[in-house]
Parts: structure tokens; sequence; C-alpha cells
């Protein structure tokens, strides 16, 4: 047994880590007087107990899982900024797999996993320099695929958003209007939804069978809404 005083930091960092987050998530800046500080809270009330009463501790460890040499993908807080860069591809390559076999939660978190790799490195360029356009354009069709997912799950804001972001950046970006598009028809901005579709059309002409598809569906939804309306209103009317 031995008194381990910051064993409950340590422990916190071991959780994080079991969740998939970064280790130091949550942490603050400051000295570790003041980490252990009795209004200072870890989040787990076994912690934040033990932290106030140290006490001597046993730890059990169990073997889980043998895994072979070379099968043990790292975490991307984990990684350096080569391995980061090395891992995008195979984790894209993942996250597609998944995608393809309709397990869409999980590639979108693959996607998530590669684009945070790239967006760790962009942090340390200067905006707008070639190394930093070089990662962003490695990020655009990632972050799509992840928009993909998003509308397939039917969280149709986050895809706003994150297409908004690149055609900022991209005008010309045709998945992204499209993509936007779909989102903007789910959430009933019936004007925006046209619109994109509409520009979806400037850039290439040769998708109006899908756009024509997107707007038939979208007509037919507003005669859809507007019927169940009538009715609703009338029976608000008619007491």
């Amino acid at each position: 047994p031995q008194h381990v005083v910051l064993y409950p930091l340590v422990s916190k960092s071991l959780r994080n880590i079991a969740a998939g987050k970064d280790p130091l998530e949550g942490q603050r800046h400051c000295c570790s007087i003041a980490q252990l500080h009795e209004h200072y809270s870890l989040g787990y009330p076994d912690l934040d107990e033990l932290q106030k009463n140290p006490q001597p501790l046993i730890f059990d460890i169990e073997v889980l899982k043998v895994e072979a040499p070379g099968s043990y993908q790292q975490d991307p807080w984990a990684m350096t900024d080569e391995e980061k860069l090395q891992a995008v591809p195979l984790i894209h390559k993942e996250g597609n797999e998944l995608y393809r076999q309709g397990k869409v939660r999980e590639a979108a978190a693959k996607y998530y996993d590669a684009i945070a790799c790239l967006k760790n490195l962009q942090m340390k360029e200067q905006p707008g320099s070639p190394d930093w356009i070089e990662l962003d354009q490695k990020i655009t069709p990632l972050l799509l695929n992840y928009c993909q997912c998003k509308l397939q799950c039917e969280e149709y804001y986050e895809v706003l958003d994150h297409c908004s972001s690149i055609l900022n950046k991209y005008e010309d970006n045709v998945k992204a209007y499209f993509k936007r598009g779909k989102a903007h028809a789910a959430v009933w901005n019936v004007a925006e939804a046209q619109a994109d579709f509409a520009k979806v059309l400037a850039l290439d002409p040769s998708l109006r069978p899908v756009v024509s598809k997107e707007l038939r569906s979208l007509d037919a939804r507003l005669r859809e809404k507007d019927a169940e309306d009538k009715i609703r209103f009338k029976g608000i009317f008619s007491q």
C-alpha cells in the first residue's frame, strides 16, 4: 500500500482516456496545491473524496486483452504530428467501410477523429499559409463525409453550420451546397433550400436529375404540410 496524493488527478486522466478524450481535458493550469484545494472538483465524487482524504491504495490490475504488435491504434491526442498524418488516410478508409456497412454513427466518429488529427496540425500553421491551406483541403472532404452521416442521423443544424463554414472558404463546392440544401429542406427553410439547389445546378448542370428529385420531394412535403395545417386550423376555428 502506498499513499499516492496525486492519484485522483491520474485517475481522472485515465478515465478520460477510457472515454476516448484528451487525458488533460478539464485540467486547470495551476499548481498541485491549488489542484488539491477542497473547493476544486474533479467531476467524480469518489475522486473528490479521495482528494480531500488521502489514504493507502492497493492497485489490482487485470489484463483485459492482448493485442498483436502493429494492431493497436492510438487515440489522436496521443499521436505525434507524423503519426497523425499517417493515420488520417487509414481512419478515413475505416470510416468509409463503416458507412458502406450502414454503421453511420460509427462512421461519423471515424471521420471526426480524422478531422481532429488534421485540425490539430492546422492549428500550428499560419492561417492562409500554403501548409494551412493544404491541410484545410484535406479536412474538407472528411467534413463533407461527416455531414452526410449527420444528414442521415437527422442532425440538420450541425450540417448547416459545417457546410456554411466550407462555403465561406470555397464558394464553388457543389457537395456543400447540395448537403446544405437538403438540411435546409429538412428544417423547412424553403427559400434557402431552393437557393442552394439552384447554386448546385449553376455549378454542375449534370446534377439536374438529382436536384429535381430533391425539389419534387420538398414540394410534396410542403403540400402535405399545408393539408395538415388546414385540417388543424379548421378544427381550431370551428370550436
